[in-house]
């Protein structure tokens, strides 16, 4: 919190060899030191004007520059435009951003940061888990504000953090509060069934009658199911990172979609930036099977407007908006009379079929490590790829200990 105060309401002397009137005014400066500030005037009234003026001018100062007296969202606002902006993704921004706009501010936006108390803190975090909003919702709420408040003990603005006394609530006791079954990640995995899958593909191959694919690039998201791309990177891919010869792509670089700024000032609509990858291990080579390589082909014989060109592109060589790329993904779900998933699904699907193996026709279980599908995946660590996108499958345990016997 700010020390600059007023140490005196002002003192008044007159001069006995001019008869003027002189003032002076002690206070405590940012530094905590003490500095004087002096008036004079012909008249005792005048001097006396101005020292009410200087000390009603400081106070105004030390409202507006002590955080701990603003509405919290002008005072959060701030702290994301000035620290977290330039620091961050853009596409972490508008989370963010957006997190603060749609449930922060409504609750606490008008109230004063210094009167926040844990009690209200918990009654937003209550009110929105039995309102029914997802965990992760729930979650970067929680997220938002304590790290807001974190900043704010920081730079000493107040004294104590409230956020101390309200802890994430646990995700199981989250949704047994909800009254929704508690299971573990991996059974809450969503993936396209053998059956989908065959529906899928086999809509995704339908034409018009000139013989024209009645979806455009459809073959992307059968490249994305033998890939396990994300959908940003099946977007980044350019035909350059692409080796037929060796049948291996090359991961550089990923699309996203942001809001549209002006600086930090939020514009209406969206654009594309294209960028790094997710995470240091994202930049990596897949291997391509035949179906990846046939789907190459049918996208470069749809649209190919050079090897710098993105393989999944617009009618003029310019990256997909992911936001468009969607909504033909569900145009063909509708089609296939799929329930909708999301598009991450079809990395899952890839992930769940490599580890929990794939019958062949000598009637063997052929499968890959967790670690061998994580590297395929761009996951840090094996536990990622097994906790959050296997989806497990006790039918491929059945008979497995016939030849056990103990």
């Amino acid at each position: 919190m700010s020390v600059r105060r007023i140490k005196t309401n002002g003192n008044i002397h007159q001069r006995k060899d001019t008869g003027d009137y002189f003032g002076v005014v002690w206070y405590v400066d940012d530094d905590g030191k003490d500095k004087r500030k002096t008036f004079s005037s012909k008249t005792k009234a005048e001097v006396q004007q101005k020292i009410t003026n200087f000390i009603a001018q400081f106070n105004k100062s030390i409202e507006e520059s002590d955080e701990s007296r603003k509405k919290l969202k002008d005072s959060m606002q701030t702290w994301l435009e000035v620290f977290k902006f330039p620091s961050i993704e853009r596409t972490t921004y508008d989370r963010l951003e957006s997190t603060a706009k749609n449930h922060v501010y409504p609750e606490l936006g008008e109230k004063v940061v210094s009167t926040i108390k844990a009690v209200d803190i918990k009654k937003l975090i209550n009110d929105k888990m039995n309102d029914g909003y997802a965990y992760t919702t729930v979650k970067k709420i929680h997220g938002i504000i304590a790290e807001y408040f974190k900043f704010l003990i920081e730079q000493e603005y107040v004294d104590k953090n409230p956020m101390k006394s309200v802890p994430m609530i646990k995700r199981q006791n989250f949704l047994t509060a909800q009254g929704k079954e508690v299971l573990p990640a991996c059974d809450t995995i969503t993936v396209f069934t053998e059956k989908e899958i065959q529906k899928f593909k086999a809509e995704c191959v339908k034409t018009w009658g000139t013989g024209k694919r009645l979806y455009q690039q459809s073959a992307a998201y059968i490249f994305m199911l033998n890939t396990g791309l994300r959908t940003g990177e099946m977007l980044g891919l350019k035909n350059s990172d692409i080796d037929l010869e060796n049948r291996v792509i090359h991961i550089t670089q990923a699309v996203k979609e942001v809001q549209k700024r002006d600086g930090v000032e939020q514009l209406s609509g969206r654009e594309i930036e294209v960028g790094k990858p997710k995470s240091a291990t994202s930049k990596r080579d897949v291997p391509l099977n035949n179906t990846a390589v046939e789907a190459i082909k049918e996208l470069r014989q749809e649209f190919y407007f050079g090897e710098d060109s993105p393989l999944v592109c617009d009618s003029n060589g310019r990256h997909t908006k992911p936001s468009n790329f969607r909504k033909r993904f569900y145009r063909i779900l509708d089609g296939a009379g799929i329930e909708h998933k999301g598009l991450h699904s079809l990395r899952h699907t890839f992930a769940t079929n490599l580890v929990n193996g794939i019958k062949q026709p000598d009637g063997t279980i052929k499968s890959l490590t967790p670690r061998q599908v994580g590297d395929l995946l761009g996951h840090s660590t094996s536990q990622i790829t097994e906790m959050y996108y296997v989806k497990r499958d006790n039918s491929k345990l059945r008979g497995i200990t016939d030849n056990f016997e103990i």
